[in-house]
């Protein structure tokens, strides 16, 4: 397999804060989860990826050159980019003009199936409508690489299924991937191939999603039941006012060491707050 995008030794610096320095290879073929709390460089690292602002050191390749065409990228973005004034139809015939594989019929067909005005104004659509306009619009030219930074924060459960079917069918081309940011860390662990956890700007986990839903486990327990829990058995461990949790690996083979403790499947959700919040 190869890889759509490798990343080597990237920084980037700001007053109050560092991302790097980040190593990184996203193979071809797969959907990348992209998770951290808010201000964790999740969308540096994107910008970083897009060229909308310059990196102070490393390298990034997408296709295997450093000089790649945004033309193979397809981009949502968390804020919206298209002016308000402009209509659903309009978009499409400014696109017609900066990409070369711009899809007219594609593009109508997405907005037909999202059900969106083709001439009202975007600033009267909803934040939802905004969106999906958005990812039609993405998914019009024909892209090799989809960078989605929040897809579908305001879309309804309905629609939300819908788009992520899209995703996994744009990837069925084994030479496609995505690398998808997102809060609703519940889309990735129906789609997600690969989960990045950044945070602090730094990569804390770069795994399989199958490899953390299958090994990770928590664990909650009394403080008595702590006490007697082995140090190296412990990633990362949360005391509330009544109990612990606490953030295990290889957890079928605990399960045996612990027998009288239970150890309960975990959510990317639980894992990520034990991540930032736990103590080690």
């Amino acid at each position: 397999m190869k890889n759509i995008i490798e990343i080597k030794n990237l920084v980037k610096k700001y007053d109050n804060f560092t991302l790097g320095d980040l190593s990184l290879d996203i193979p071809s073929g797969c959907i990348i989860g992209l998770i951290g709390e808010n201000g964790a460089g999740k969308t540096t690292l994107i910008k970083c990826l897009l060229n909308i602002i310059k990196k102070d050191q490393g390298e990034i390749k997408i296709f295997g050159e450093s000089n790649y065409l945004n033309d193979d990228i397809g981009v949502v973005l968390d804020n919206m980019f298209f002016p308000e004034i402009l209509k659903p139809y309009e978009i499409g015939k400014i696109m017609q003009g900066i990409y070369q594989n711009w899809d007219t019929k594609l593009f109508n067909n997405y907005l037909k199936e999202f059900e969106l005005p083709t001439n009202k104004p975007i600033k009267e659509l909803s934040k939802g409508m905004r969106k999906k306009l958005e990812i039609a619009t993405a998914l019009s030219h024909h892209p090799k690489l989809l960078i989605l930074d929040e897809p579908t924060s305001g879309l309804d459960p309905v629609i939300r299924s819908e788009v992520l079917d899209l995703f996994l069918e744009f990837i069925q081309d084994e030479d496609k991937s995505i690398i998808l940011s997102t809060h609703i860390t519940s889309d990735l662990e129906h789609i997600a191939d690969k989960i990045i956890f950044i945070d602090k700007g730094k990569i804390v986990l770069n795994e399989m999603r199958d490899d953390i839903i299958d090994d990770y486990g928590i664990l909650k327990c009394s403080k008595e039941e702590f006490a007697n829990i082995k140090k190296e058995d412990i990633v990362r461990y949360k005391q509330n006012k009544y109990n612990y949790e606490v953030l295990v690996k290889n957890k079928n083979e605990l399960k045996k060491k612990y027998k009288k403790m239970i150890i309960d499947n975990i959510t990317l959700e639980e894992l990520m707050v034990l991540m930032i919040k736990g103590e080690a």
